[in-house]
């Protein structure tokens, strides 16, 4: 293939519509692994010419929030500035947004960003239902031609390669599937636009520039990531975290997701590794004891000796503050032999003469050397460079040893003057895509060469299936706890996770259901889905432990391990009935009569069956009270993982949160707005925080209301002693 290498991206768009006789499907990545110029200008040609059929198929297309107006506007819309400075919108996100996308134009996603688009019938009308792993298949049979991806430049190991960085999720398992298309005879065109804001990630992420047809690298175009702050992370969050952590099993595998849940468990694995003592004592006031026989059977409460191995389709900011607090550190090898030796410690890192023994009683060597398994042991190793194969036979420098791995003097003289010291290439952490904060990618910047050895992110072909190697994927992914959250759970143990019974779609599937299944077919892993337990909309609070649904992610067939703020449900091979009481002893006791009586009159549980005493306080005061206890003291802080706001404005955040909280009810807020003008004037120390949310001149009746509101919860705060 001749690689083309442009500066200017109007001449590769032109050249592109050409080639692809302006009929174009073109498949990007999900996040930030879009070249969103090279897009946007493709995008605008289409727009222009009606003569060009574009259609897009991506996920999860960002932009920056969008702010309501008034006080919202007055303390997001600065930071927005700060976070969002020199992010490159894309143009047909604004045009899905106002539905106003051409004819001759389809944009298709398979992963929405969650909530976004509920309202948008245009979004909902071409959203693509797909399993994460079905997606480079499905490109592929939507026609895909075209395959444009940022990427990031630099060496390693002496040699020029591109980097896939954030997003060798499904571009890796597309390209085999494109090269059999080009075979056939098909046009397909590959295009990588460089940014050197991009993390340069190694081993499955490089690919050599002669992958790509068409190189777009300009500096004009090294444009700032897309980089979301860290949510807040509530009472119940942390309450689900400290359960969640609880059935993580020390030497295991971990996969969680983006979001305050995952910041929780990530919070709480720290807690239970560096004070253990209160970690259980936490846990034990959250109730832990209901469910200690299933701590017993997958989790645990010590800390962290052996560590964690994370395997995840997505590499979050909390798996990184896993790594620097020494918890995920467990490896594994791509190599079947090995990773066995190493789960069963017959093989340590440092390694010692025994360690032939054992790879050759494990069949590693087979009857006979062959110069693969020696290249292989050196590559992991095991061997050092005095070890080579010259003329079909091993060599020890200039002294030939021969080929039978089960000759004792052979192997003696491999072990005194052939044997490597470490273990290399072990990998602590799969990842298909990364998306974070700021300092997430400024961490990845700043590794080690080692560090970033370390690391692989790769295909979710690999990460959330277990089709490629399955033997040595059971191997690596022993004790796996799949973590996903979900948006409501039914009595009977399915879980709605993507979409409402409307039809809607609030996110999509991605990857849960993959690891969910998984889950069920290696022996050590469970599937824990996360669930708060209620939602409150417009004032009025409802349950997500519900009846039945008209919608479901995940079966009840699948149904493993729920967990909501009160508990843990274990509801794996359990019958009907005992599902059903699994899931009221962790539902909201507002709710529980009526879902009980509900399941009763279905015939799904005995009539006389009463729920427990023990479980009839599931109430979120009871929850808030015990994290608030542990707060007064540093813990369970609000932004755990850290946070782009400024001291000044997390205190202004907490005010407006609990203005917001007043407005919900008119009766509250009318007592509030008498008090707020009834107390003395406090403006004069309010300065600072007025001139933070450009409050000092008002315009009108209702911004002056909002500025008493505000300086009466700054006092209420006492913020203004």
């Amino acid at each position: 293939m001749t690689t083309q290498h442009f500066t200017d991206l109007d001449l590769c768009v032109d050249q592109l519509i050409e080639s692809l006789d302006k009929n174009i499907v073109m498949g990007v990545p999900l996040g930030i692994g879009k070249p969103n110029q090279f897009i946007n200008a493709l995008y605008a040609k289409a727009k222009q010419d009606p003569s060009i059929s574009l259609k897009i198929i991506t996920a999860l297309s960002l932009e920056r929030p969008k702010t309501a107006p008034g006080l919202e506007a007055r303390f997001l819309e600065p930071v927005f500035d700060r976070l969002f400075d020199g992010y490159v919108e894309l143009d047909y996100v604004a045009d899905i947004k106002k539905q106003v996308v051409p004819d001759n134009i389809q944009i298709c996603e398979f992963f929405f960003k969650s909530g976004s688009m509920l309202k948008n019938d245009y979004a909902q009308q071409n959203y693509i239902s797909s399993n994460y792993t079905h997606v480079a298949r499905d490109m592929i049979d939507q026609g895909a031609n075209l395959l444009a991806q940022q990427v990031s430049k630099g060496s390693y190991q002496g040699k020029h390669y591109l980097s896939l960085s954030s997003n060798p999720d499904v571009t890796i398992d597309l390209m085999p599937l494109i090269r059999q298309e080009q075979e056939r005879g098909k046009t397909i065109k590959l295009v990588a636009q460089i940014n050197d804001q991009l993390p340069f990630m190694l081993n499955d992420a490089l690919v050599a520039e002669d992958e790509f047809d068409c190189i777009i690298d300009n500096k004009a175009f090294y444009s700032t990531l897309f980089a979301p702050p860290n949510m807040p992370v509530s009472a119940v969050d942390f309450a689900i975290g400290m359960h969640a952590s609880a059935l993580i099993r020390d030497g295991g595998t971990l996969q969680i997701g983006i979001g305050s849940l995952g910041d929780a468990i990530v919070y709480a694995s720290i807690l239970r590794n560096t004070q253990n003592e209160t970690f259980r004592q936490v846990l034990s006031q959250l109730g832990g004891e209901h469910y200690q026989p299933l701590i017993d059977k997958v989790g645990d409460l010590a800390p962290f000796s052996e560590g964690l191995y994370g395997s995840s389709e997505m590499f979050v900011n909390g798996f990184l503050h896993l790594i620097k607090n020494n918890i995920v550190k467990r490896k594994v090898y791509e190599n079947l032999h090995i990773q066995r030796l190493v789960n069963d410690n017959k093989i340590q890192e440092n390694l010692t003469p025994d360690c032939l023994d054992q790879l050759v009683e494990s069949g590693f060597f087979g009857d006979m050397f062959h110069e693969t398994q020696i290249e292989t042991a050196k590559y992991f190793g095991i061997f050092n460079d005095k070890v080579t194969w010259k003329f079909n036979q091993v060599y020890l420098e200039d002294h030939i040893l021969g080929t039978n791995p089960h000759d004792p003097e052979l192997i003696k003289k491999l072990k005194n003057h052939g044997l490597g010291s470490k273990l290399k290439h072990g990998i602590i952490m799969h990842g298909g895509f990364f998306l974070g904060p700021k300092d997430f990618y400024q961490a990845l910047f700043d590794m080690t060469e080692a560090e970033h050895e370390s690391i692989s992110m790769t295909s979710v072909g690999h990460v959330n299936q277990l089709l490629i190697n399955e033997d040595l994927i059971f191997a690596q992914r022993k004790d796996a706890r799949f973590i996903n959250t979900g948006l409501m759970a039914t009595l009977n143990g399915a879980v709605v996770s993507d979409g409402l019974e409307s039809g809607k779609i609030v996110s999509g599937v991605g990857g849960q259901y993959n690891f969910v299944s998984m889950a069920h077919a290696i022996p050590s892993a469970r599937s824990i889905l996360l669930i708060r337990s209620t939602r409150t909309s417009k004032g009025e609070v409802s349950s997500n432990i519900i009846w039945n649904y008209g919608h479901t992610t995940i079966p009840r067939h699948l149904r493993d391990i729920v967990i909501t703020e009160y508990g843990v449900a274990d509801l794996r091979g359990k019958t009907d009935s005992e599902v059903i009481q699994a899931m009221l002893n962790i539902t909201d006791s507002r709710f529980q009569a009526p879902l009980l009586e509900e399941a009763k009159q279905n015939g799904k549980i005995p009539n006389s069956y009463q729920i427990p005493d023990a479980f009839k306080n599931n109430k979120p005061e009871a929850v808030a009270e015990i994290i608030q206890q542990y707060q007064q003291n540093g813990l369970f802080p609000t932004f755990p993982l850290g946070t782009d706001f400024t001291e000044q404005e997390l205190q202004i955040g907490a005010c407006l949160k609990k203005l917001k909280a007043i407005q919900s009810s008119k009766a509250e807020l009318f007592k509030t707005v008498l008090k707020a003008f009834s107390h003395e004037n406090l403006e004069e120390q309010a300065k600072p925080y007025l001139q933070r949310m450009a409050m000092n001149a008002t315009l009108n009746k209702k911004e002056q209301i909002e500025k008493k509101l505000f300086i009466h919860q700054l006092s209420e705060s006492g913020l203004l002693a």
